[in-house]
């Protein structure tokens, strides 16, 4: 049983890391994918942490599987499409609507 305790803390580190590096590296934007990796990453933090009774980082993956299901949460009220997009497609819409937006005429 101590073997899998020992997995998931690994496991849970691989997750949190492999979605970092990927993130930082800009090979995945910051979404869904990398919420969802630091959550299932915490998680897994959280089991391996609690079989060793070490306390400051459970409480520090709490947070962390708290502020990941928030975000995940939020995602799923925005709309799909902005979410996942690339920074410079969303700034492209909100630029493409805001010419759209018609100007009041200056009177001179």
């Amino acid at each position: 049983m101590e073997l899998l305790w020992e997995v998931a803390g690994w496991a849970g580190s691989a997750a949190t890391l492999s979605a970092y590096l990927a993130v930082s590296m800009d090979w995945l934007k910051p979404g869904r994918r990398f919420q969802a990796a630091n959550l299932l990453g915490a998680c897994a933090f959280m089991v391996n942490g609690a079989f060793h009774q070490a306390w400051p980082s459970v409480v520090t993956n709490i947070a962390w599987v708290l502020i990941s299901t928030v975000a995940l949460l939020r995602m799923r009220l925005a709309l799909p499409a902005a979410v996942d997009a690339p920074k410079s497609e969303v700034s492209r819409r909100l630029e493409t609507e805001a010419m759209q937006v018609e100007t009041p005429e200056s009177p001179c």
